[in-house]
């Protein structure tokens, strides 16, 4: 039987933690001269992912 394999784009962008998973913020990878440093700043660190998504990320990342 083949080994089941984690869907690789959500492996990069989900970290599990205790209590679910937490995820970076989107709009602060490129073309960030336009954006204000307020924005940036408040794009900073890492976020909880919401209760709804968190079995469709459980079935991606193959968790029981």
């Amino acid at each position: 039987m083949p080994k089941a394999k984690i869907h690789s784009g959500a492996a990069k962008r989900f970290k599990k933690t205790g209590s679910g998973y937490k995820r970076k913020c989107m709009h602060k990878s490129h073309i960030l001269t336009k954006m204000t440093t307020k924005r940036k700043r408040q794009l900073r660190g890492t976020r909880g992912v919401h209760e709804n998504d968190k079995p469709l990320i459980d079935r991606m990342m193959r968790a029981k």
